[in-house]
């Protein structure tokens, strides 16, 4: 076996593939454009259909586009040709892919593309190919060598497919005024979306489970209550029910260095009056960054007569994800 620099290959790789991508650039201009109308004006999907390592890229590109606006899917030219192109519509927008531009299972399904009068965006090398040529526009991203020094593996091309697909996917975005709150929409389960669609309210405790002593009460009564509800923190609300303050177990060690008689002590002596409090309907990573701000570990929500209507501790927000 002959001594491969493995530091050194991995470096020129990313240089080849560097000097492609910058290749590029020019060839981003009044095709691209075109290309970016005609997706815009799509009334249906995408469709993006590749073969081989050029499917791989497509189904990316399919991801990063459903993903940020832009209705899409991948389909298998292959599988096309036995059924699957049965998903494509008028409305649609096809966009297919091949380095050559002669890939003889896309080819055989474009005839049928078109007599379904579906758009077509070609993807290839050179515009000067059989795809380029029945395509309504025909994006190129330029003859590069390849990474491989075989100049065999596809390395640099397939590059150059996935980095003009994000530029339509980002052009797109930017195009539909596509917001980070649009984003979470599509992805729920993700930690972006937790944070931008979970609502303190989702995670509070609420109703019989927020911790709740009025106004004279004595300090041990309100450590029942803390240790009931399980949340280290209890409201203090008088006559009306209105929020006054908040006892927490910070303040109980503050209580015990005063020596104060915890049974007959008013809670009000010893509560924070001025705490945290957050509206109904914030999003929960709202409240959670006010509480790392005043570096505390528990917030109430209120209503407009300050009335708790919940409270959450750290642990919610752990064990909602959001933190």
């Amino acid at each position: 076996m002959s001594h491969v620099d493995y530091v050194a290959t991995g470096q020129r790789v990313l240089q080849v593939e560097l000097n492609a991508i910058e290749a590029l650039r020019p060839l981003i201009g009044e095709d691209f454009r075109r290309a970016c109308e005609l997706l815009m004006a799509c009334k249906g999907r995408v469709v993006i259909t590749g073969m081989g390592k050029s499917g791989h890229i497509g189904n990316k590109i399919a991801a990063t586009l459903a993903s940020t606006g832009t209705p899409a899917f991948f389909m298998h030219p292959g599988e096309a040709s036995h059924g699957d192109l049965g998903m494509v519509t008028a409305q649609d927008v096809v966009i297919a892919i091949s380095n050559s531009g002669e890939a003889h299972e896309i080819l055989a399904i474009i005839p049928v593309i078109k007599r379904l009068r579906a758009k077509l965006i070609s993807i290839t090398a050179h515009a000067d190919c059989s795809m380029g040529r029945h395509a309504d526009v025909a994006l190129t991203i330029g003859k590069s060598p390849e990474a491989c020094p075989l100049g065999l593996a596809p390395t640099s091309s397939t590059t150059n497919t996935l980095v003009l697909g994000d530029a339509l996917a980002v052009a797109l975005l930017e195009a539909r005024g596509f917001t980070a709150e649009d984003f979470a929409l599509s992805h729920p389960g993700g930690a972006l979306g937790r944070r931008l669609l979970l609502l303190v309210d989702d995670i509070m405790h609420k109703g019989d489970q927020v911790p709740i002593v009025s106004v004279g009460t004595p300090i041990r009564d309100a450590l029942l209550e803390i240790t009931r509800k399980g949340l280290g923190m209890t409201t203090v609300v008088d006559a009306n029910g209105s929020l006054v303050g908040l006892f927490t177990d910070g303040d109980l060690r503050r209580t015990i260095d005063q020596n104060l008689d915890i049974r007959v002590t008013p809670i009000e002596q010893v509560m924070t009056p001025n705490c945290l409090t957050v509206p109904a309907g914030i999003l929960a990573a709202q409240a959670l960054a006010e509480m790392e701000a005043r570096r505390i570990n528990g917030v109430v929500v209120i209503d407009d007569q300050r009335r708790p209507l919940g409270a959450v501790n750290m642990h919610g927000f752990l064990k909602a994800g959001v933190v």
